[in-house]
């Protein structure tokens, strides 16, 4: 039977998440961000969901998400519903584009990273965001016709939001709650025009974890503090759709031996192979900071 992490049940209507993506097996980094979540919910008496975050068809695979959910049984770390698993569920995130679209908040960006990136050096100075420089706004200053002809013409492109238009219409400054520091002013202009759809992934993660984080009903959103950045985008995608605002809490990242996060990439030990090596699931939570 699996070991299950201490808890303290109380009265409340606290609803988490754990949402990995399947491009590899979960490592302790995993485990410390899915016990965080978990536990939350635990405490308050609330629900713990999972959903599979596998929009990246290039990357995800099935093997992976067997996976996943196998180990996550095995810590005792069992959703309260469901899992959801966005691959499944690309129509709904398409309706969400087509509402942007309709509303002119969306445009269509035929530019290649290659485009962008000659662009980009003929500026010079180019101004940088979260997520790297950003889009010098080529494709929105397109006709109309010329968008409809390009499309017509089977180009391929991506749909990006207009961020001026877009702040024009949430109006208002944007806040989101971080637990333990209270309401903090959202800046998503920092991200240029986001990409929020593309030919090898039909929905970014920007959207798809906003539209998810809705449905689900989540009310505390516990992840890693490298995506805190992010929530400022999703403050202004949820303010766009009408989408109420969870609180957030960004957690520390679990580091190794030499000082630097705990990934995949790097070899980080699979919790399958600590169990495995004799390794049990009280052992694993312990050493994720259980």
């Amino acid at each position: 039977m699996a070991a299950s992490p201490k808890a303290y049940p109380a009265a409340t209507d606290t609803t988490t998440r754990f949402a990995p993506s399947p491009t590899g097996l979960l490592h302790l980094g995993h485990a410390h961000s899915a016990l965080i979540a978990w536990r939350a919910a635990r405490e308050a008496g609330g629900r713990f969901l999972i959903r599979i975050e596998d929009i990246d068809r290039t990357r995800c695979r099935p093997e992976f998400t067997e996976a996943v959910l196998e180990d996550l049984a095995w810590l005792g770390l069992e959703p309260d519903g469901p899992v959801r698993v966005q691959s499944r569920h690309f129509g709904e995130y398409r309706a969400v584009l087509e509402n942007l679209l309709a509303r002119g908040l969306l445009y269509p960006c035929f530019c290649t990273r290659a485009e962008i990136a000659r662009e980009v050096a003929a500026i010079g100075a180019a101004p940088h965001g979260p997520e790297g420089v950003l889009y010098p706004g080529t494709c929105r200053r397109l006709s109309t016709a010329e968008r409809e002809a390009r499309i017509a013409s089977g180009e391929v492109y991506a749909l990006r939001l207009d961020m001026a238009a877009a702040l024009a219409e949430a109006g208002g400054p944007l806040l989101f709650e971080e637990v333990g520091e209270g309401p903090l002013r959202c800046d998503p202009a920092r991200f240029g025009d986001a990409v929020l759809a593309r030919k090898d992934t039909p929905a970014s993660y920007h959207l798809c974890v906003t539209h998810d984080d809705a449905l689900g009903g989540v009310t505390l959103v516990t992840r890693g503090e490298d995506l805190k950045p992010a929530t400022e985008l999703h403050r202004l995608i949820q303010a766009l759709m009408g989408w109420p605002a969870p609180a957030y809490r960004h957690h520390r990242l679990l580091l190794g031996p030499d000082g630097r996060r705990l990934a995949k990439r790097d070899g980080a030990p699979a919790l399958r192979e600590l169990r495995a090596a004799g390794r049990s699931a009280a052992e694993v939570i312990a050493m994720a900071g259980g």
